[in-house]
């Protein structure tokens, strides 16, 4: 699967070349170089500042061009982000793909990494989300409770069965099962309703959005953006925390500079970012 290229920031946080053509010439090992011309002999010019390649997940795809603005404007590093499912940008990092950091929505996949010798240094979680059920604007299915997904002919949208979203909605669903009142086959109906199984979970969200499903159970922050879809409650007892966590991958050209964007990130300013976002800081 091809990640999504978010865009490249230079030191304000503005485009500076399209994004594709640089994927593809990092990926066939050319130097893209965006100093300055050269000044006189006397007095060289300043090195250009570090330029990183992020591989992100899907649903860091806003936060993360408000994360490299701010870091651009502080920092002076320019940024090449590329955003897909956590578990496709992993497999991607396995086959020698070049990044100088993996920000995944998971811990399972930076471990994966770590447990075949391709990361370099420490697991880092920077940041949590919650999970939501929505369903678009205007509600045809009339869907009013978590235990409605189970309905019979309820279209629900989910993403690939390793995609990260996937594997935190499994845990909501048997946490719902397990409530008190709960359809003794909801597991099972819920399961025989999902009509589909798309990339990402920003794959998810535009289909939501679209109409074309009925319920899906996305990221707290994809539902918190969008004016398209209604959120349904879902019972404190039955919520799932995501994790979020970011490592260097051994392929990195700039690993230094990968260290030190992960480390910025579990700071204060970015985390202030990431509220706005509807993140939380990891413990």
């Amino acid at each position: 699967m091809a990640a999504r290229a978010a865009g490249r920031h230079g030191p304000r946080g503005r485009t500076v070349a399209p994004i594709a053509p640089l994927l593809l010439a990092l990926a066939a090992g050319a130097v893209v170089s965006c100093g300055r011309a050269a000044g006189p002999a006397t007095h060289p010019a300043a090195d250009p500042p570090a330029s990183i390649t992020i591989f992100a997940a899907a649903s860091l795809h806003d936060p993360l061009a408000a994360l490299a603005e701010a870091y651009g404007q502080s920092h002076g590093v320019q940024t090449v982000i590329a955003t897909d499912s956590s578990s496709a940008l992993r497999f991607q990092l396995e086959q020698g793909a070049e990044a100088d950091l993996f920000l995944s929505a998971d811990t399972r996949n930076p471990e994966a990494l770590a447990a075949a010798g391709l990361v370099d240094g420490e697991i880092v979680p920077f940041a949590w989300n919650g999970l939501a059920i929505v369903v678009p604007d205007g509600n045809r299915a009339r869907i009013v409770s978590p235990f409605d997904l189970a309905r019979p002919g309820i279209r629900v949208v989910g993403a690939g069965e390793q995609v990260p979203i996937s594997i935190y909605a499994a845990a909501l669903v048997d946490n719902l099962a397990s409530l008190p009142g709960a359809p003794p086959d909801f597991a099972a109906g819920y399961a025989a309703n999902v009509v589909s199984r798309e990339d990402n979970v920003e794959a998810v969200m535009t289909r939501m959005e679209l109409g074309e499903g009925d319920a899906a159970i996305v990221y707290a922050s994809d539902a918190a953006r969008s004016s398209s879809v209604v959120r349904i409650e879902v019972p404190a007892a039955a919520s799932v925390v995501a994790t979020y966590a970011g490592v260097v991958p051994t392929s990195a050209v700039q690993p230094a500079a990968g260290r030190a964007f992960l480390a910025w990130l579990s700071g204060p300013e970015a985390l202030a970012i990431l509220s706005t976002f509807g993140f939380s800081a990891a413990p």
